[in-house]
């Protein structure tokens, strides 16, 4: 029987950490976010409704491919120190991150992370949404959903990293997320490549 999307099974080693940010810093780092001027993210031509601003490392789902961007600033270094803490890596193991507006109506498709990067250390601001996950099996999709709490921190790795897909279910209020990437085995490449072009 297929489990129930909502039912009471866990996620499979997907940690969470409450409050892994306070509600003062929460308002000024929306507040950040906003002023990093973010644009639609871009899929193959299309411009989705989310709006994005990539530090550290950027990707290029128009070409497929990995550049360095801006260095990570200095608003969001305590948070990564803490984000880092709880993904039991170094902070400046965790070298890119993404940030996310999602307006009104704004989610994000399934999908998993790109293979150039590892751990997925994710924040989650302002309205609460749902993280869903999903695997095929011969059965069809195994599906499981975790709660977004605002200012809760979830560390995908290993099995939920690789071998679940996940989406975020648009709702009908404000949201903004931080996302902190390593880079893989494969994005190191990728990186020592474009550091000795430099």
């Amino acid at each position: 029987m297929q489990p129930d999307l909502f039912g009471p099974a866990p996620v499979p080693l997907v940690a969470t950490r409450a409050d892994l940010i306070d509600a003062a810093e929460e308002a000024e780092l929306i507040a950040a976010i906003d002023a990093t001027g973010p644009t639609p993210f871009r899929f193959q031509g299309w411009l989705g409704k989310r709006l994005t601003t990539s530090f550290g490392w950027s990707y290029d789902f128009d070409r497929g491919t990995m550049a360095r961007g801006l260095p990570i600033p200095a608003f969001l270094l305590p948070v990564r120190d803490r984000a880092a803490a709880f993904a039991r890596v170094a902070p400046d193991a965790l070298e890119q991150a993404l940030l996310i507006r999602y307006d009104p109506g704004a989610g994000i498709g399934w999908h998993r992370d790109r293979p150039q990067f590892e751990h997925v250390v994710g924040i989650s601001l302002g309205a609460p949404a749902t993280l869903r996950l999903r695997r095929r099996t011969d059965a069809g999709f195994e599906r499981r959903a975790l709660p977004l709490v605002p200012r809760e921190a979830y560390h995908l790795t290993g099995e939920a990293r690789h071998d679940w897909e996940h989406s975020v279910a648009p709702i009908d209020a404000p949201r903004w997320s931080i996302t902190f990437r390593s880079l893989s085995d494969r994005g190191r490449a990728v990186a020592a490549k474009a550091s000795s072009s430099e």
